[in-house]
């Protein structure tokens, strides 16, 4: 299991906004073979920062399935407006497994 992990910074004032089309947006991410989970958090101290947590089964099911589908280039349009500046996306395994 591989764990994508992404700091959101959405501009400010966008942030119900970009709530809302992440709900629509979701569905995209969710289609995806690999895919495993999500959450979205939003940042207590900053309002308008997020933590996008994904978990997939492997690291192409997100590089490859998912970054070359039609599906992604829907979440772009959704998503990608609102941050600023654009994340910086990290991957994770788990040491324990």
């Amino acid at each position: 299991m591989i764990l994508e992990v992404a700091i959101l910074n959405v501009k400010l004032g966008h942030e119900l906004s970009f709530e809302s089309d992440f709900e629509r947006a979701k569905l995209y991410i969710c289609s995806i073979e690999g895919y495993i989970s999500h959450e979205l958090q939003r940042c207590i101290e900053i309002k308008n920062r997020y933590i996008l947590l994904v978990k997939w089964q492997t690291l192409e099911a997100h590089t490859v399935s998912f970054r070359g589908s039609p599906q992604y280039q829907e979440w772009k349009k959704l998503l990608h407006h609102y941050y600023e500046p654009f994340p910086e996306v990290f991957h994770f395994e788990n040491l324990n497994d």
